[in-house]
């Protein structure tokens, strides 16, 4: 069966609380769609990318999510196991940041027909589908911005938004609020079909090959996460910073400096 590959994105102009985007790509037919908001985190927008992506392409066909957010990926495959069994709790018995979106994604994921895998992918390396939901990602929230679209997001990340410290001067569509105001569930607040028009073909694409990086420590396939096989550098080994507090020592697994880029 053909495997489905789809690169994801977030982004956030000036992290955190600036104007804020997602983005998906599918590698295959080169479908995208992308969204965002006046504010927010870069970390928000690369849970909504993974979100939308799972729920666009929910079929029996095996899809792989190549994304450059560590982040992403543990929240997704390795931290939520302890975060559910804990009552949502982290390490530091405080609330699980952004648990809107990870309760979604782990549904989609428990639900999804196919199975899931994730792959890290160094980003601004020249990967092409890294670049291209990137352009996507970014070029939303500048359009969020100066108000050339709407806020874009799943209504959980909307959720995650207004319960985070960073809803200060966002914007929520008027139908949005509506259904943030009649306890909408899970439902999509905005349309979230794939994007008709196809990708470009670059003439000389960059290679996407999946070889994992020299110093990447690859996780096992484990019956513990149930999603195959998890490509990835250790938590640590990203030098970008971010302008998100730290958290406790002893609470590692969330907004570590280290994990979210800056644009």
């Amino acid at each position: 069966m053909t495997t489905t590959i789809v690169s994801t994105d977030g982004s956030a102009l000036s992290n955190p609380n600036g104007p804020m985007g997602w983005g998906w790509a599918n590698h295959n037919d080169r479908s995208h769609d992308a969204g965002g908001a006046t504010n927010g985190t870069n970390q928000i927008g690369e849970l909504c990318a993974v979100l939308q992506a799972l729920r666009t392409h929910h079929n029996a066909e095996d899809l792989l999510i190549e994304t450059d957010s560590q982040y992403a990926i543990n929240c997704s495959t390795t931290w939520v196991h302890n975060w559910k069994k804990n009552g949502w709790r982290n390490a530091a018995k405080k609330p699980v940041k952004n648990v809107e979106l990870i309760k979604a994604i782990d549904f989609e994921m428990h639900n999804r027909p196919g199975s899931v895998a994730f792959k890290w992918v160094k980003g601004h390396a020249g990967n092409e589908f890294n670049e291209i939901v990137d352009d996507l990602a970014r070029g939303y929230a500048g359009d969020a911005q100066s108000g050339a679209k709407p806020g874009k997001l799943p209504l959980e990340g909307w959720q995650s938004l207004l319960n985070s410290p960073y809803r200060k001067g966002l914007e929520v569509p008027a139908d949005v609020q509506a259904q943030l105001d009649g306890n909408a569930g899970v439902a999509t607040a905005t349309a979230t079909a794939p994007v008709t028009t196809a990708l470009p073909v670059s003439a000389t694409p960059a290679d996407s090959s999946t070889a994992t990086p020299a110093d990447a420590a690859p996780e096992e396939p484990s019956a513990a996460n149930g999603y195959g096989t998890l490509e990835q550098l250790s938590l640590f080994d990203d030098p970008e910073p971010t302008a998100e507090p730290e958290p406790p020592a002893s609470s590692p697994e969330e907004d570590d400096p280290r994990q979210a880029t800056l644009f």
